[in-house]
């Protein structure tokens, strides 16, 4: 039997990823609203704080990391959780100064969330009803981005710092910056 449902905010711009996250929290009896952006995230959190929270990093134009120290003040023993595609050790260490209670690399799987979370998993025999993710390595794009956005991370910002760091030219930098890498897998394709 599972315990009494436990309020959660689901905050991620990709609406099957949040839809699929909410429903395979709520068969554990979590409870989870959702929110698409900072905004509307930060108004949920508002009328209602949540016991939980799961970020994504990238919400469009905007970084999951501008939520953390607001929804920290909203409720202090809130779990806040920053859940990323672009996980790299620049932005794990940000979040955590931040606030954030962990740091998750997308995809992160429900056994994950709940162990984050502090929760038993009740169906952990049972994952017939999740896609199952195949085992696959890091595109070289993907990682060549983090490595750039640790860099200019390291350089706060600054495009010729972080170029000599990582030894090469402004004007390259500035392309690769300019053309962000694709998620890994697009269920909406």
């Amino acid at each position: 039997m599972n315990e009494p449902s436990i309020a959660g905010l689901l905050v991620d711009d990709d609406p099957l990823y949040l839809r699929t996250l909410q429903r395979s929290l709520a068969r554990r009896g979590l409870e989870a609203q959702t929110a698409s952006d900072t905004a509307s995230a930060l108004q949920l959190a508002r009328e209602r704080p949540p016991a939980f929270a799961l970020i994504d990093l990238k919400l469009g134009s905007e970084s999951g990391l501008s939520l953390i120290q607001p929804l920290r003040e909203l409720r202090a023993d809130m779990r806040i959780l920053l859940v990323t595609g672009y996980a790299s050790i620049a932005t794990a260490v940000e979040a955590i100064k931040l606030g954030a209670d962990d740091y998750l690399p997308k995809p992160a799987t429900m056994p994950m969330i709940l162990r984050a979370l502090g929760q038993e998993d009740d169906e952990a025999g049972d994952e017939a009803d999740e896609p199952e993710l195949p085992d696959a390595m890091t595109p070289i794009s993907r990682l060549q981005w983090e490595h750039i956005q640790q860099a200019m991370h390291e350089t706060g910002g600054n495009v010729s710092a972080a170029a000599r760091l990582l030894g090469m030219h402004r004007r390259s930098l500035q392309r690769k910056l300019s053309k962000r890498p694709s998620p890994e897998r697009d269920p909406t394709r």
